[in-house]
């Protein structure tokens, strides 16, 4: 197949959506198929890969986010290109102008469309002062992702969620980890030395964007009240963001190792103890499944990942949405029980040993087949040329 994929941030950008839409496009690739990548064009430029070939379009930078860019319409463009080498289908992962002007270019030229449901930009207006915007956001994302043959979510709960937003065509696709990559055997004991952490010191650890979305005001009082009954206890920050400089200024004692990838990520995952993961505006939060391969116990509140892998008391604590007390208690409990750290730590290295990166793959194969197959524009060109 010839698979049209447009999304407005891909790797080398260090973000859940990024990786997972390169993880997808690489995986199809990998089978065979031929991938069509269309993506704004960036500072660093696109590194050639084997059997995706990359357009870059015009880009701007995101608002509060100048690492990250979201593409400009482009649907002449799109139009022209797919028209010459026509997609079997396409796959827009992101919501932005861009991925609108695709939508609207498969469908006039009646190419099967599938959408992504990545990022909850509902929840973010909340978080920069723009609540008033959140019913336009929502009936902008129903209109767009209602032109789709199917819009693919993480997790059922989201389905639901869309559902009821008005979206009917939300079908599951569910995320993967590399349990080799993420894996407690990348525990690095010079790297705890450098983070002055022997072995009864609790390392708690923060992976992600450092930005006002992911409630991280929460994730630091549940550190201080872990600091008040071991004051040794380290907390380790991996990622970056608008909200780190501030962040850091106003607590010097915490260690920012700024973006990690690959094995270098895997060696800040398995050499911490505890994952503090606080947001609610995820759609998923990969770093979730990251955390448990690495077989780091998770506290997270019952949404995206959580509601689906975490297991209260077994790989870590789930927790109702906005109990800043019990997710407080929760940190502190953990923290304060190495045993039962421990034990959960294997636990959660286990649980998610089965999520397979092949079998997501397969699963988005098949689907993308089937909207193919099921396309009425392609049943009358091939009864036309019967």
């Amino acid at each position: 197949m010839r698979i049209g994929i447009v999304s407005e941030t891909y790797s080398p950008e260090i973000n859940g959506v990024a990786l997972t839409v390169h993880s997808l496009a690489a995986g199809l690739a990998a089978h065979g198929h031929r991938i069509d990548l269309i993506r704004p064009r960036q500072a660093q430029p696109h590194q050639d890969e084997t059997g995706i070939e990359a357009l870059e379009v015009r880009g701007m930078a995101l608002p509060r986010y100048p690492g990250l860019r979201f593409g400009l319409p482009a649907g002449r463009l799109l139009r022209q290109r797919w028209t010459k080498q026509r997609p079997d289908a396409v796959y827009v992962a992101t919501e932005g102008p861009l991925g609108w002007s695709a939508v609207r270019a498969a469908k006039h030229l009646g190419i099967p469309v599938a959408t992504g449901f990545h990022t909850r930009f509902d929840a973010y207006a909340n978080h920069y002062g723009v609540g008033f915007v959140t019913p336009w956001v929502r009936s902008y994302l129903r209109r767009f992702h209602c032109r789709a043959a199917a819009t693919l979510v993480p997790t059922e709960a989201l389905a639901d969620e869309l559902r009821a937003l008005g979206v009917s065509t939300a079908r599951l696709l569910r995320r993967a980890v590399d349990t080799k990559l993420f894996h407690p055997g990348y525990r690095d004991d010079a790297l705890r030395d450098h983070w002055h952490a022997d072995a009864s010191t609790p390392v708690v650890l923060y992976v992600g964007r450092i930005a006002a979305e992911k409630n991280l005001d929460l994730a630091v009082r549940s550190f201080r009240a872990i600091q008040q009954r071991i004051p040794n206890a380290r907390y380790v920050w991996v990622g970056d963001g608008p909200a780190r400089a501030a962040l850091q200024e106003a607590n010097p004692d915490f260690i920012f190792a700024g973006m990690q990838r690959g094995e270098a990520l895997a060696r800040y995952y398995a050499s911490a103890d505890l994952f503090l993961f606080p947001s609610l505006s995820e759609t998923f939060g990969n770093v979730i499944l990251e955390a448990l391969a690495a077989g780091l116990p998770v506290v997270a509140y019952e949404e995206g990942a959580a509601r689906e892998h975490l297991f209260h008391g077994s790989n870590g604590y789930r927790l109702k949405p906005n109990d800043e007390a019990a997710f407080i208690a929760a940190a502190v409990e953990l923290a304060t029980h190495p045993h039962a750290l421990h034990q959960m730590g294997r636990t959660a290295h286990a649980g998610v040993a089965s999520l397979s990166p092949e079998a997501v793959i397969r699963e988005f194969e098949t689907l993308l087949r089937q909207l193919s197959e099921e396309n009425p524009h392609e049943r009358h060109t091939a009864t036309a040329h019967a």
